[in-house]
């Protein structure tokens, strides 16, 4: 269902107000205060959001996915080829260097690594979309592109399309294209985080954050365009699928609005969400029902909106992400906030040791709703235990290739 944001749209005299000494004083506090907590969880070493504090060993293999590899390191080829020295050195980094973790969601930049889109010519914006192309399903290719796009259609809204563009986003290359070596991309900006990780033909996309305000564009060029419905749904056929002696476990919330819940499930910025930038070490307590507790055809919808979230991944790739997730469906809990009526927006999160998704109805940012609606959306999939950006392949990688191999070298 279409959510009319269209009330929510800020007025000339909102906009006027915003921009106004005292409000700029008051979000520049709120952001600086916010910057400072996201340095000094970059500056910490990875180690992985975990359930209780401990890494869970031995989740991860080296196994080949049916990665497009050869397509994908073609694509990688031929922009650095069509790159100077100079943009080579602003965005190459390191297969294991700490800029990974430099990403987030917002529309200004903590750290300024990797290619901005925005001042590229077009055929360097080409280049990097073929190697996003090569990386992704058609419908993943087509969900960053528009997820891209709705960030132009909000900026229009709200008249500050210098921020808030089609090409307002950061591309970087880990390590050097390779069938054999490790290597990956980046590609994030506000709404939209891409972390991709290629050993071989395997492949990793983790975390990924994906988000929309709206989510549908209304006129324009790309009229009809509507995101995350596919997600609202498969949420809701699991919810509702659940008989109510189960739901009472699954709701830790019945309510999302801000007045029903504590501090830490209504941050302005993250809202109900654990894992978003800067998260990577944070532990995350297991909540909601257990998979155990499921029925068989219970356990299916759950699987189905695993699938629903990573299905960015080509066809190998995200059957071998939903067959990982299977074998763990015993461990796995799923947590809901908020009501499942066809309006209501709420949270869910699915969280097991090999996967972390998060799906959450926001407040208004740019647009002026100060409760969680469905004209606001963020989703999250992570992999708890050090994995990661690939790190826990990428460390199995050194110890059985690399021996002598120190991280950071």
């Amino acid at each position: 269902m279409k959510f009319n944001f269209r009330p929510y749209v800020p007025t000339t005299e909102d906009i006027e107000r915003s921009r106004s000494p005292e409000v700029r004083a008051l979000v520049g506090k709120r952001l600086g205060d916010l910057f400072s907590s996201w340095r000094a969880l970059y500056e910490a070493p990875y180690i992985g959001v975990t359930s209780d504090g401990k890494v869970v060993k031995d989740l991860y293999s080296l196994r080949p996915n049916a990665a497009p590899t050869k397509t994908m390191m073609k694509a990688a080829s031929d922009l650095l080829a069509a790159i100077s020295d100079e943009q080579r050195s602003a965005m190459v980094f390191p297969i294991d260097a700490r800029q990974w973790r430099s990403w987030n969601n917002t529309p200004l930049w903590i750290y300024e690594f990797g290619l901005l889109m925005e001042t590229l010519p077009d055929a360097q914006r080409e280049a990097i979309l073929e190697v996003v192309r090569a990386s992704l399903s058609a419908r993943g290719f087509n969900l960053t592109r528009d997820v891209m796009r709705l960030n132009q259609f909000l900026g229009e809204l709200v008249q500050n399309t210098k921020m808030l563009g089609e090409w307002s986003y950061r591309f970087s290359l880990f390590g050097s294209p390779s069938m054999t070596e490790p290597w990956g991309w980046q590609l994030y900006g506000h709404h939209l985080a891409l972390n991709c990780f290629v050993l071989g033909e395997q492949m990793l996309l983790s975390p990924t954050f994906m988000g929309a305000e709206p989510p549908w564009i209304d006129n324009g060029p790309h009229a009809g365009v509507h995101l995350f419905e596919d997600q609202e749904e498969a949420g809701l056929r699991v919810i509702r699928a659940l008989t109510k002696k189960q739901q009472d476990k699954a709701i830790i919330y019945p309510s999302i609005l801000s007045k029903d819940l504590p501090p830490e499930r209504k941050h302005s910025d993250d809202g109900r969400h654990w894992g978003g930038a800067f998260r990577d070490n944070r532990v995350i307590p297991y909540e909601g029902i257990n998979g155990a507790d499921l029925t068989t055809e219970q356990r299916k919808l759950i699987l189905d909106l695993v699938d629903v979230h990573v299905s960015a991944l080509p066809e190998g790739p995200r059957k071998a992400r939903v067959d990982d997730v299977e074998r763990h469906l015993g461990e796995t809990h799923f947590a809901w906030i908020g009501g499942f009526g066809d309006e209501s927006a709420f949270y869910y999160k699915v969280h097991s040791p090999v996967v972390m998704i998060e799906f959450d109805h926001h407040p208004g940012i740019l647009l002026t709703n100060k409760e969680p609606s469905r004209a606001h959306v963020h989703s999250i999939v992570r992999t708890p235990n050090g994995n990661d950006y690939g790190a826990d392949l990428l460390r199995l990688h050194y110890q059985h290739s690399h021996k002598n191999h120190r991280p950071g070298e």
